[in-house]
Formats: C-alpha cells, sequence, structure tokens
C-alpha cells in the first residue's frame, strides 16, 4: 500500500514491553499461519522466527490501536514470498528459544523440555483446527488460494484486512476466494465420493422416494 508509518522513537524498555505484550501473543496463529503456507515445519519455524526478528526491526513503525495480527501476518507473507517461495534468499537460521528467552526472560528457565515440544504442539493444534480431509484438500491448492482461505476461513479476516495484509484489491480478494472455496469444494467432493458417500446420499434417496411413493 501507500501509506508509510512514520517511525516513533522509542526508549529500549518501552519498545520490549510492547513487543511482548502486543505481538508475542500472536505467536500460535503466526505459526499455524506459516505452516499452511510451507507445509513444513522447520520452515515454518524459520519463517515465524525471521517475521519476529523483522518486526522487532521496524516495530517502531507499528501504529498503537492498529491490528497487530494483520501487521505480522503482513510481514510474514512477504517473507515467504522473497525468502522462500521465490527461494532468492534464505532467512539466517535462529534458535527461536533464543528471541523467546530474550523477551521471556521468567519464563524459559527450566522450561528446556516444554521447549522442544512446543512447535510439535502448535502444529497439532493446526491439525485440530481442521479435520485431516479439509487439511489435506486446503494444503493441495495453490498457495494464493489457500492463504485466501486460511486468512478468511480459519483467522477472521475481514476482506479490508485480507487486503492489506496481501496488498491487492478487494476486488480481487472476493474474486479469489470465491475460486479457492470452489476449488476446495470440488477436493472434498471428489474424496467424498472415494469413501462411497455420494452413494450413500444416493440410495438415501431413493430410499425417501420409495417411502414418499408409499
Amino acid at each position: 500500500m501507500s501509506d508509510s508509518p512514520e517511525r516513533v522513537k522509542l526508549t529500549k524498555e518501552v519498545k520490549d514491553r510492547r513487543f511482548q505484550a502486543e505481538l508475542m501473543p500472536l505467536l500460535d496463529p503466526l505459526y499455524n499461519f506459516a505452516y499452511r503456507l510451507t507445509l513444513d515445519e522447520d520452515d515454518a519455524n524459520d519463517l515465524v522466527q525471521e517475521t519476529y526478528l523483522k518486526a522487532y526491526r521496524f516495530f517502531e513503525y507499528f501504529e498503537p490501536g492498529t491490528n497487530a495480527k494483520a501487521w505480522l501476518f503482513r510481514i510474514l507473507k512477504n517473507s515467504f514470498i522473497n525468502d522462500f517461495r521465490k527461494k532468492s534468499k534464505q532467512p539466517a537460521k535462529v534458535d527461536y528459544s533464543e528471541i523467546e528467552g530474550y523477551y521471556n526472560p521468567d519464563e524459559v528457565e527450566g522450561d528446556a523440555d516444554t521447549g522442544a515440544s512446543s512447535s510439535d504442539m502448535r502444529q497439532q493444534s493446526t491439525r485440530d483446527l481442521i479435520g485431516d480431509e479439509v487439511a489435506g484438500a486446503l494444503n493441495s491448492l495453490p498457495v494464493d488460494f489457500r492463504t485466501v482461505i486460511i486468512l478468511c476461513d480459519l483467522e477472521g479476516f475481514t476482506y479490508e484486512e485480507m487486503a492489506k495484509v496481501l496488498d491487492i484489491p478487494i476486488g480481487t480478494v472476493r474474486s479469489r476466494l470465491h475460486r479457492a472455496r470452489n476449488f476446495l469444494k470440488d477436493k472434498l467432493e471428489k474424496y467424498a465420493r472415494t469413501l462411497g458417500y455420494a452413494n450413500d446420499e444416493k440410495e438415501d434417496a431413493a430410499e425417501l422416494s420409495t417411502v414418499d411413493n408409499d
């Protein structure tokens, strides 16, 4: 977008406190978004790390009171395109526990076992959010279509917020989402037919028709 927020100088203490309070609680939805884009746990973790590093670097440009989640998702989306999708440059490998420890010094001590399993828990929460069949169909969509469904139907963004995250007009958001949902519906219908659900529906309809005729 053309609007460029002005930088507001913050002391390190204020910056760290606000960053911790406003952005760190969004770790799980951010990881879920990254995992749905990359379809790989390690890449998702790298993408989240890169996003938080960039967010901290440019936090003084974040306008208080605006949608922090949309701001983070936009950074992640741009990082995915630039660093992962195009493969033009790879983000530095950073141990997320170091970042988490920096922003959560009181919570990290003695949490080594918890930290080791945190990414597995987040990945499981993503699978629990939608069924395996829907997840598989969603993952098979082209990334542009997959992204709009994630943002709208899983994360609850408005069309206006999605347009800002994706840097596209609202009209494009609507049309892309419509096509994505149709693609997803078609894939799920094909999957249902492989399980015989379509045949069951036909048999049920025939039975109802026989009852009505009686």
